[in-house]
């Protein structure tokens, strides 16, 4: 009788192990490719999948730090992310396959999820730079961002209008975002640039340690991009956001997307649309560029590929499309 009882539980104990592996199995994994620590991007990673984590059954999310929304794309195509935050712009050249994607050619099955806050080109300089405009930036020391990111990707389509290439700065920088606030306070570069939501902490670390300036991102070249690149619109930056920058400062911006593939399952997509939809207003709690986000814009304005049949699903369960 003991012997048979031993057996008993020691089958029971395989049973189990048998049970637990067929609910691993079945719980499936998520990556978001994000951006800097300092960034947006960052902050929205992290909050989708805190909502992901513990609202949607057998779905586990990460949301690393990231090169920013070039790299995104790049991460999405290669099977490294699942999802990825990028612009808008970068969504749309990435399904036809424009310059930085052009090597790799169209992106058929790149998908829209969402989108997310309004982002504005920013260029951040030390006031003694005299540093007043676009023109300005010839001959000082500017943080042209790290490849793959989307301000180095914007800035150099502001470069091409403007027939420049990184000769004309006298020193041309590739700092990560997270680095490029101390590189300006330590007097290391005259401007930081920066394609951001607003409030954002590194233009407010920026700004609080050293005298610094929003510079205006104007002139025929901007007119001239703007006319001809649907994917930007004018953009500011309110006054009063930052230390020492009392005014609005016009710029150009976009929206943040969250894209993903159409070889992810449309379930998964499903249930991430589900976990941040009925939970947005706390969503929009944790961060103050996202306080303003509705959801008939998010599934709609910004979006420059097909959305993901499954968050299409939900979209038209709740009557929204």
């Amino acid at each position: 009788m003991k012997g048979k009882s031993l057996a008993w539980i020691f089958s029971a104990a395989l049973a189990g192990t048998g049970l637990s592996g067929v609910a691993q199995a079945q719980e499936q994994f998520v990556t978001i490719g994000t951006g800097g620590q300092t960034g947006v991007y960052y902050v929205a990673g992290q909050s989708i999948c805190r909502f992901v984590n513990r609202n949607a059954e057998d779905l586990k999310c990460n949301a690393p730090a990231s090169g920013g929304g070039v790299a995104n794309v790049n991460g999405l195509r290669s099977g490294e992310f699942n999802f990825g935050i990028m612009q808008s712009d970068h969504q749309y050249k990435a399904m036809e396959g424009l310059e930085p994607f052009k090597s790799e050619g169209k992106m058929d099955d790149i998908r829209a999820v969402f989108s997310l806050q309004s982002e504005v080109f920013t260029v951040l300089a030390r006031r003694d730079a005299n540093i007043k405009g676009l023109d300005d930036l010839k001959g000082k020391r500017v943080n042209i961002g790290n490849p793959g990111s989307g301000q180095r990707d914007t800035l150099e389509e502001i470069m091409k209008e403007k027939g420049w290439d990184k000769s004309v700065f006298a020193l041309a920088a590739e700092l990560k975002p997270a680095e490029q606030a101390s590189a300006l306070g330590d007097n290391n570069i005259d401007a930081m640039t920066y394609f951001v939501g607003h409030p954002n902490g590194a233009i407010q670390e920026a700004t609080t340690t050293v005298d610094a300036v929003l510079v205006p991102i104007t002139g025929p070249e901007i007119d001239k991009l703007l006319s001809e690149k649907s994917y930007y619109t004018k953009a500011e930056i309110p006054g009063g956001m930052y230390k020492g920058n009392d005014s609005a400062t016009q710029s150009i911006g976009g929206k943040a997307v969250l894209s993903t593939t159409s070889k992810v399952d449309a379930d998964v997509v499903y249930k991430l649309v589900k976990s941040v939809f009925e939970n947005l207003e706390r969503f929009q709690r944790l961060h103050p560029a996202f306080k303003d986000l509705k959801a008939e814009d998010m599934i709609k304005v910004g979006l420059s590929a097909p959305l993901h049949e499954g968050a299409e699903r939900y979209y038209k369960e709740r009557g929204w499309l």
